[in-house]
């Protein structure tokens, strides 16, 4: 059996807005994520961990931000392509885990929905798939509410 495991990270800044988006869930707020796409910043470290696990880079590598169509797209293009591409490599993907770095919005009313939509779009069980939040008790550009941050690690097996 060979089985992998891959690590991702990502932060986006604030900016003027009523919402962000968080793992596919859009959550009102005082601000809103800036980015080249949607500026999930939880969907995209589960994908730079899937990509991880793969060897396969991260998302620059496979969607240029220098590239105009992806300015604006919606990350679950981003995510299902690394998870297509694990089964196109014979891989399963065991569990993925991310974790949400932020004062507010506080995460833990939109955790399970954020689960479900990651699970649909990963084509896995609910149960393989978690997301959790943490705070940096005020301290750092996360504590400051200047943006938010995510770290997140996916294993993958090949029987």
């Amino acid at each position: 059996m060979d089985v992998r495991l891959g690590n991702g990270y990502d932060v986006h800044a604030f900016e003027a807005g009523d919402h962000v988006i968080l793992c596919g869930v859009r959550i009102p707020h005082h601000a809103a994520l800036k980015g080249h796409s949607d500026a999930d910043v939880g969907m995209h470290a589960v994908t730079d961990a899937i990509y991880g696990a793969l060897a396969q880079g991260d998302i620059g590598r496979h969607f240029p931000p220098s590239d105009p169509q992806w300015k604006g797209a919606a990350s679950d293009i981003f995510l299902r392509h690394a998870g297509e591409l694990a089964r196109e490599m014979g891989y399963e993907i065991a569990n993925i885990d991310c974790t949400l770095i932020c004062e507010r919005p506080k995460i833990g009313p939109h955790a399970e929905a954020m689960q479900n939509t990651l699970a649909d779009i990963l084509n896995i069980d609910i149960s393989r798939v978690s997301v959790k939040a943490t705070t940096s008790e005020q301290l750092g550009f996360t504590g400051r509410e200047e943006g938010i941050a995510s770290i997140a690690t996916a294993a993958l097996i090949k029987p």
